[in-house]
């Protein structure tokens, strides 16, 4: 993954918002049903205690991706104008000949959104910067043409045909 992140002031604040609210009220919230399950006994079989040990896991983990995140971010927005690509853009293009547009950056940008939901339904599809389609575009302009491997080894085509921001 790319050290640094791209986030609108509106995006960090929001993934601010949830690292608090889970470092502060969910972290006590599961220690709680750890500590219930550990005085019911035995450990080896008591569910609620793996259950309750596999969620703490859960939210350590998204904690951790959380701070990894807001400690690498930017905040601000990207300028489409000079017509090169970056992430925090919308690109449009022709893959193979057939028009596409994609946000290049995170999904985490778009958590908890009304915006969620066009990227669920795949009004919207969002590719890293890391991705092998990011990794072909990243720095190249309107109007050019790139090529990469996908995953599955075939060679794509990318035509890039416009830049626009994503608005939120």
């Amino acid at each position: 993954m790319s050290d640094d992140l791209l986030l609108t002031q509106a995006a960090f604040d929001r993934l601010m918002a949830e690292l608090t609210q889970l470092m502060t009220v969910e972290r006590g919230l599961i220690s709680r049903k750890i500590q219930e399950a550990r005085e019911e006994g035995d450990l080896k079989e008591n569910g609620g205690y793996h259950a309750a040990k596999e969620e703490q896991g859960k939210l350590e983990s998204r904690i951790n991706r959380l701070q990894n995140m807001l400690g690498n971010a930017q905040i601000g927005e990207a300028d489409p104008s000079d017509g090169v690509v970056k992430q925090g853009l919308v690109v449009s293009c022709k893959l193979n000949g057939s028009p596409m547009e994609f946000y290049l950056g995170s999904n985490e940008v778009f958590d908890g959104t009304e915006f969620q939901a066009k990227i669920d339904e795949g009004d919207l599809d969002v590719y890293s910067p890391d991705s092998p389609i990011g990794k072909a575009v990243m720095g190249q302009k309107v109007g050019s043409s790139v090529s990469f491997s996908a995953p599955n080894g075939k060679e794509i085509a990318v035509e890039i045909s416009g830049l626009k921001n994503f608005n939120f």
